[in-house]
Formats: structure tokens, C-alpha cells, sequence
């Protein structure tokens, strides 16, 4: 089973709520002191990403009147304590009197350390605005006083965007422009669509810990899912003490031409962190010596080559003398399109009987469809848009994107790990190096080794962003980051 959580409709996540309160206030107060502080311990770790937080930070709280305003106050009062030189101011779009007991009850809690400001409250520079107005239960179009008050915030000078579960209004045209949006226990379908929710966080509350079976995986009949970060306990827990290499698999890795060298690289030294026991990689004759100095971990194979400098067809035999061998292959980062080698990519496709990762430049309809090897495949949405049609129902698919999906079974599992920093020559090159590595090791579990790999990936860039910022990185320096988000992610 792989770990993750329904994505529900408004309506549902309504209905969900309702049955796991049962009418409880307390238990109902005692969730969303959990999502207030869920919500500011998140948002001061994605301020990272463009620095250190400041002592004496400003931070705007727009508060509606129910739980999103409650769960905003909240988060307030957690960076106040953290922080306790902060300024926290707080907008009452519909007045103090307007707040239900609980959003009342945390106000009570933050006032001491907040100033109350009224409409107009002026444009100057905030380090954060928390948009705490409307919850899901809002439904369009918004009014014209809190429409025309979050159109002028939109143009302020804010370092951070932060929607508590949605973004109020969600997509009208004044509706709150987030930088990150928080989903407070239950990630609620609209956010896989809003452009103006920013970036994703799904803070689990522990509402889906008490469903049982199969209402557990699919309240509602979601076929949406969110990983969560236990997907990857597999890869956290200790190995068995009596073990050696083959143990973890063999991964073969075919890709290369001199006119993309290194995506090939990239992916080999991914594999190589992936935890696989043994890598073979097979790449143009004139790139063999280079990349064995620079990763003399991976086995090296130089393949006949093309006038063009990419895999010939006539180097087919070096691959079927060992492909006994292998556990799963990886085809395609930095393959080129040169007719003789996308031939030669459909010809192995073909006759492998191991798990296949077919990526890049090997993402074309006759190369996806052919064989009956169990196969991943990993387009961006370009590469999506011309194999979609010839995608084999059984395949597992990698949709890259700013939400990555892994498609297997009729189900679609989102990451949302990773982040702009991503948005690079060569992230995908480490991520199907990535992923193919873990298939070597679960052959027989194509769909968990992706989820794996995705979020894996995802985790690696967002402590990579917070440590070094999303500009000034090299997609390699990723690899460094991997360790950091098995062992604290």
C-alpha cells in the first residue's frame, strides 16, 4: 500500500469533518491549535527558501470569521512565540464581532501580542501575510468589500504568501494570490487547479488515522491521493545485517549521445544514491572513459556510435549478452532523436522482459507501446501531450510538473515536495535515475518505487532550497541533499 491520503471535494472533506468531530468543540479546539501550529512551523520553514526569517518580521493576519480564521490567529501566535520581536498585526474583514467561538477563543490567545487594524490598513512592506478569510464552505463569487480588499493586497510588497487550506475566493479575480497554501488535514481538490494557490503543503492532522480498510484509502471514492512523507519508511529503516550487493538489485542504464553527454551522467549518479546494489551503464564509446572517472562506482559499457555520436544499432549485442543480469532498465536521458537510435531504443523495449523506466528523448508513442515488459514512464506535460494516446493501461506514469503524479491502477498519487528549484536543465535526468534505482531494488513494485522516487526527489529540493536558496544551485548539487531528507524530512 503506498501512503497517502484522499484528495476530497469540498462537499466530502464537509462530511468527513463532521463525522471525526462528532459535534466535539473541544475536539474540534484541540485540532486547530494543531493546524495553526502545523501552518506556522511550515510556513517558517519555506521562508528559508529566500532567508533567514526576520527578528523583527511584520506579519498581517486577514481573518475572516471560523475555523480558517481560528487556524490563522493561531499561526500567528506561534511565530509571535517563536519569534518574539515580531510585529503582528491583524485585519478583521468582517469585525471582531463577526468571530465564532473558537476563532474568538483564539484571538483571545493572540491579542496580547497582535494590534487590531482597521480596513485601509496601508501598503507598506510585510514579510508575511497569513490569509485566514475564507475556509472551504465559501462558495463564489466574492463580495464586493472583501473582493476589492484582497485585490489591493495582492499589490502590496509581502516576501510571503500564506492561504490557510484554500485561498480566499479561490479562483475570482481578486481572489487572495498565495505564494504557498497550507491544506489543514484534508487537501481538498480544488487546489490541484487553482493557479493562484502557489505552492502546496498538505499538513496531516490525523483525520484519515481512524478510518479503517478500504474507507481508509478511498472516502468518497477518491481516486485522487497525497503522498505523504511515510512513503519513504522503506528506505529509513535499517537494512538486514546479512546482505551484500546483489541483494539490491542491478540496474542497467541506457542512454548517452555527444550531443547531450551529461543528462546520462546525471542519471547514473542518481542511481548510484538510490541505494541499488550494482549499476551498468551503456553510453557512446567516446563518453565511457570520462564518465568512469567521474563515477568509477557504476560499471561502464562503450556502445558502437552513430556518425552523429548516438547509439548504434549494431552495439545490440552488448546489451543482450548481459541483460540477464539486470533487475530493471532505464532508457532515454540524453538518447537524442536520431532515427537509427530511437530504433534501437524500441528494438531493446521489445525484447527486455525486466522493468523498464522509459525517459526523455525515448518518450515516443512507438517506443512506450511496444513489448510487455512492465514499464514507468516519465514525460514532462510536452512529452505527455504526444505519447498519451499509445500510454498502455498498465503502465505506471510520471506526470512532472509543479504537482507530480504518479497514474497507476486507475489512481493518481500528487506529490506536493519540490518547488521552483527543480525548474532546471536536469532534474528530470535525477529523477529517473532515481526511480529507476528503486525499481532494481522492488521489481515487483513498480508504483511504490515511483511514489518513492517522486517524493524522494521532491523532499532533496525543498531542503536544498532552504539551505541554499531556489537561484544559485546546480542541478547535480541536489544529489548532495538526498541523505538530508531520508534522515530529517
Amino acid at each position: 500500500m503506498i501512503a497517502a491520503h484522499p484528495i476530497l471535494s469540498c462537499d466530502e472533506a464537509k462530511t468527513l469533518e463532521a463525522v471525526f468531530f462528532g459535534g466535539d468543540e473541544e475536539r474540534e479546539w484541540a485540532a486547530m491549535q494543531r493546524a495553526g501550529r502545523a501552518v506556522a512551523d511550515a510556513l517558517l520553514r519555506d521562508f528559508e527558501e529566500i532567508g533567514a526569517f526576520p527578528a523583527d518580521a511584520r506579519v498581517l493576519v486577514l481573518a475572516g470569521k471560523g475555523h480558517n480564521a481560528g487556524d490563522a490567529l493561531i499561526a500567528a501566535r506561534r511565530i509571535a512565540e517563536r519569534h518574539p520581536q515580531v510585529r503582528v498585526e491583524v485585519r478583521f474583514v468582517f469585525g471582531e464581532r463577526a468571530l465564532r467561538p473558537l476563532a474568538q477563543r483564539a484571538w483571545s490567545a493572540l491579542a496580547p501580542v497582535a494590534t487590531s487594524v482597521g480596513e485601509g490598513t496601508g501598503s507598506a512592506a510585510r514579510d508575511v501575510v497569513i490569509d485566514g478569510v475564507f475556509g472551504y464552505q465559501f462558495h463564489p463569487p466574492l463580495q464586493n468589500s472583501p473582493a476589492a480588499e484582497l485585490a489591493a493586497i495582492n499589490t502590496w510588497p509581502v516576501r510571503l504568501r500564506a492561504a490557510v487550506d484554500l485561498p480566499s475566493g479561490l479562483d475570482d479575480p481578486s481572489a487572495f494570490r498565495a505564494d504557498f497554501t497550507y491544506a489543514t488535514g484534508i487537501l481538498k481538490t480544488p487546489l490541484l487547479t487553482l493557479p493562484n494557490a502557489g505552492r502546496l503543503r498538505y499538513l496531516d492532522l490525523g483525520f484519515f488515522d481512524s478510518l479503517r480498510g478500504e474507507d481508509r484509502e478511498t472516502p468518497g471514492g477518491a481516486t485522487d491521493q497525497v503522498l505523504t512523507p511515510a512513503v519513504l519508511a522503506p528506505l529509513r529503516a535499517l537494512r538486514p545485517a546479512h546482505t551484500d550487493k546483489r541483494t539490491y538489485g542491478h540496474l542497467f542504464i541506457v542512454g548517452g549521445s555527444r550531443r547531450y553527454p551529461g543528462a546520462v551522467l546525471m542519471s547514473v549518479l542518481a542511481a548510484l544514491r538510490s541505494g541499488v546494489g550494482l549499476v551498468t551503464a551503456f553510453v557512446p564509446e567516446s563518453l565511457a572513459p570520462a564518465f568512469a572517472a567521474r563515477a568509477p562506482e557504476a560499471m561502464w559499457v562503450g556502445w558502437p556510435e552513430t556518425p552523429e555520436g548516438g547509439l548504434a544499432l549494431e552495439g545490440s549485442h552488448l546489451l543482450r549478452e548481459q541483460v540477464a543480469r539486470a533487475g530493471a532498465l532505464l532508457i532515454g536521458p540524453g538518447l537524442g532523436r536520431e532515427p537509427e537510435t530511437l530504433a534501437l531504443a524500441k528494438d531493446i523495449v521489445v525484447h527486455v522482459d525486466v522493468p523498464v523506466v522509459i525517459d526523455a528523448d525515448a518518450l515516443q508513442a512507438g517506443i512506450v507501446a511496444a513489448g510487455r515488459a512492465p514499464r514507468i514512464l516519465t514525460p514532462h506535460a510536452g512529452e505527455y501531450g504526444r505519447i498519451e494516446k499509445a500510454i498502455p493501461a498498465e503502465a505506471v506514469t510520471v506526470r512532472k510538473g509543479p504537482v507530480t503524479a504518479v497514474c497507476a491502477g486507475g489512481r493518481a498519487f500528487h506529490s506536493v515536495f519540490g518547488g521552483p528549484a527543480l525548474a532546471r536543465g536536469g532534474s528530470g535526468d535525477v529523477l529517473a535515475g532515481l526511480i529507476a534505482g528503486l525499481v532494481a531494488q522492488t521489481p515487483r513494485d513498480l508504483a511504490g518505487a515511483a511514489a518513492r522516487g517522486v517524493v524522494w526527489h521532491g523532499m532533496a529540493a525543498d531542503a536544498w532550497a532552504r539551505s541554499q536558496g531556489q537561484v544559485a544551485g546546480t542541478t547535480t548539487q541536489l544529489l548532495e541533499y538526498l541523505p538530508t531528507a531520508l534522515r530529517t524530512g
